[in-house]
Order: structure tokens, then C-alpha cells, then sequence
């Protein structure tokens, strides 16, 4: 929340700056995610987790003591968030990788639901903690604690007590010829070509939303900094329902099914966010937070575990890293094209297109194994 707040109300960025800020932290996923899968595949992955929150903490760090010496500008902001997400590329292929380290197979899908509400829960409390500081120290002293955030989670990784797992010992092939076959890996599996498509079209839309909502909450709604944030942490809210409720569902109705219901339900919400007003109206942006929240936990427990179960070791960090590569390297382009949009359009026209093609990334699933199976276990065992 911090970062476009320091771009709005310090630097006084217009919607296409706020755009090409959000567009820049993710667009390391184009830059170097295909490599990093690589790379990944090829160290400790806690040990990269760490050197990625380090390199945070000091990027980070540097932004408010810029702005005390009055020598921040948009373009320092720009290098910071575009050094930033070449980091978090790497954490999270690390990430996604490493749990598989630390738990059984069949506890890969408690596991993931587990971190996704440890994670919503992080989401819930730091856009209203984020609201309250900016307005009690200022945008710029806020970012301090995303730093130190950073550097709390180098200590808490360091307390893990399973050893970190050295890289597999296969043999090392070409940079390229170890791109193509996470790709291949991706490619052929029906399913795993579905969801990346999906989350594609999802990301990309969704990602243009939020790259516009600090902007269309302070500017066009006109709410106070306070007010923003806690209205931001309804989408945490979701996270952690979807996170809690996703295990229960999962067996009730069966992993797969589980995860069609919550894109089917996720799809239309969106249209409910542009309807949003500085009265009883803003209800409409919580409703929506929390119905995508919670739709993108529970596909994203179920994509995970897919993932994690179906991938050999040796190229789970590669398989990760394809996926990352399509679903997060839209979401620089998202974030964008709707800055570019709402500056010819106007922010609530913007969300309004955005939403309308957000309730496309259903389609790819349609053509799926997914409508037809129950369990993803089914798939394994006719694979």
C-alpha cells in the first residue's frame, strides 16, 4: 500500500505512473523469470529466500531515506520496485519449490492452505496498519516497515530446523535446454496449460485493478488514507476464508471440484467494484475484495498442490518458474494497460473493462480435464 501512496501524495504521480510503478514490480517475471527456474533448481532454496529478503530490505530502505534528504523521484521509485521484483522472483520459485522439502505429499495440501492464510492473514492487517501510519508518520516512514518486514522473515526462515536440502544430483544441461524442458513439462499437461491460461487472463486483469485501486479510492472515491486501508483489507479477509474453508471443500466436494466452484463463483464478483461510492456503495469494493480473495486462495491451494504432486524434484523450481513466467508476466502489461486506459478514459470506465474481461479466464478450464473429474488424483492415475 505504501509504494503508490508514496508515488500519490509525495510525487504527486498521475494514473499512468501509478500504473508503470505496479507494472514494474512484477515485471521481473518477464525479464528473468524463465532463467530463475533454472537457477533455483540449482541451490539451496531457503538460502535464496534469504539472500531476496535481504536485497529487499536494503531497496526498500532506501526510499524513505531519499525522502528525507528530499531527493526522491519517480524514477528512483521506478529502479526500486524493478530491482525489488527481480528479488521477490526469485523468493517465490524458491518458495513454491522448498515446501515439498519440508512436508509428505499428502500434507502438500493442508501445507499450501496453511501458508495462504498465513499470508491473507499478513494481507488483512497490513493495509489498515499501512493506513494508519501513513497517516500518522507519512507515506515515505511507512515503507520502513515493509523493510524491516523484510528483514524479520531473513530470521524467521533461519529458525527452520530441517536442513535445507542441496540441489538435486542431476547432470547440468545448457541454460535454454533447461528452460525448454520446464516449458515442455508445462505444455503437455492438459491441466497445467489450463490453469496457466486462466490465471493469465485473471492476472492480467486483475493485476490492472489493482493498480488503480489506491487511486480510484483517494482520487475518485475521495477516501481518507485510514478509511483506504481498512477498506483494503477486506480482500485479506477473503484470503483468510478461502484459506480455512478450502481443506473442508476440498473434501466435501473433491480437490478439483473445489477449485472450479471457486472460479465459477470468483468470475462475476468483479462487477460489483466499479460500482463504488463514498456511501453505503462502498460495501461493493469489500464484497469484491473479499469474493476474489477467496476464489484465488482456494485456486491457488488447488493449482499448487497439483503442481507440487504431478512435478518431479529435479524440475519442480523450472515448472514453477513457466507457470510464474505467463500468470505473474502478464500482470506488469495489466497493470499498465490500465494506467493507460484510465487516462483516457477516465478510473471507473477502466475497472469496468477490466472486470468485464476479468470473468474470461473461465474459459480455458471449459476445454479441461477439470469440469469432468472429481479428484485430482483421477488425473494422476489416468496420466
Amino acid at each position: 500500500m505504501a509504494l503508490p501512496l508514496v508515488a500519490v501524495l509525495v510525487l504527486h504521480a498521475g494514473p499512468a505512473e501509478v500504473g508503470m510503478l505496479t507494472s514494474l514490480q512484477t515485471a521481473a517475471f518477464l525479464l528473468i523469470g524463465l532463467p530463475t527456474g533454472v537457477w533455483v533448481d540449482r541451490m539451496r532454496k531457503r538460502r535464496v529466500m534469504m539472500a531476496s529478503d535481504v536485497i529487499k530490505f536494503v531497496l526498500l530502505g532506501s526510499i524513505p531515506v531519499a525522502a528525507a534528504f528530499d531527493v526522491l523521484t519517480i524514477e528512483m521509485m521506478f529502479a526500486v520496485a524493478l530491482l525489488a521484483g527481480m528479488s521477490q522472483v526469485f523468493n517465490d520459485v524458491a518458495d513454491q519449490s522448498y515446501l515439498p522439502h519440508l512436508v509428505s505429499t499428502p500434507q502438500l495440501g493442508d501445507g499450501n492452505a496453511k501458508l495462504e492464510v498465513v499470508r491473507s492473514g499478513a494481507f488483512l492487517a497490513g493495509p489498515g496498519v499501512g493506513g494508519a501510519l501513513v497517516q500518522l508518520l507519512g507515506a515515505p516512514r511507512t515503507v520502513v516497515v515493509t523493510a524491516l518486514g523484510a528483514l524479520a522473515s531473513v530470521a524467521l526462515l533461519q529458525s527452520i530446523k530441517v536442513p535445507d536440502k542441496p540441489p538435486s544430483d542431476v547432470e547440468r544441461k545448457p541454460l535454454l535446454r533447461e528452460i525448454r524442458e520446464g516449458l515442455v513439462y508445462v505444455w503437455q499437461d492438459r491441466l497445467l496449460r489450463a490453469f496457466m491460461a486462466s490465471s493469465g487472463i485473471n492476472n492480467l486483469c486483475v493485476s490492472g485493478v489493482l493498480g488503480l485501486s489506491v487511486l480510484f479510492l483517494a482520487e475518485t472515491v475521495k477516501l481518507s488514507p485510514g478509511a483506504l486501508g481498512a477498506l483494503l483489507m477486506s480482500g485479506g479477509i477473503g484470503g483468510v476464508l478461502g484459506g480455512l474453508t478450502g481443506g473442508w471443500l476440498s473434501r466435501r466436494l473433491g480437490s478439483a471440484r473445489a477449485t472450479l466452484l471457486a472460479i465459477l463463483i470468483g468470475a462475476p464478483a468483479g462487477l460489483l467494484l466499479p460500482m463504488t461510492q463514498a456511501d453505503w456503495r462502498v460495501v461493493c469494493f469489500a464484497i469484491t475484495s473479499i469474493m476474489i480473495s477467496w476464489a484465488a486462495t482456494m485456486s491457488n491451494v488447488g493449482q499448487t498442490t497439483y503442481r507440487q504432486t504431478v512435478t518431479p524434484d529435479h524440475l519442480l523450481g523450472r515448472v514453477n518458474a513457466s507457470v510464474r513466467f505467463v500468470t505473474w508476466g502478464v500482470m506488469p502489461l495489466g497493470a499498465l494497460f490500465g494506467g493507460l486506459v484510465a487516462q483516457q478514459i477516465g478510473v471507473r470506465e477502466a475497472l469496468w473493462l477490466l472486470m468485464i474481461c476479468r470473468i474470461g479466464a473461465f474459459v480455458p478450464l471449459l476445454f479441461s480435464p477439470l469440469p469432468r473429474v472429481r479428484d485430482y488424483t483421477e488425473l494422476q492415475a489416468n496420466a
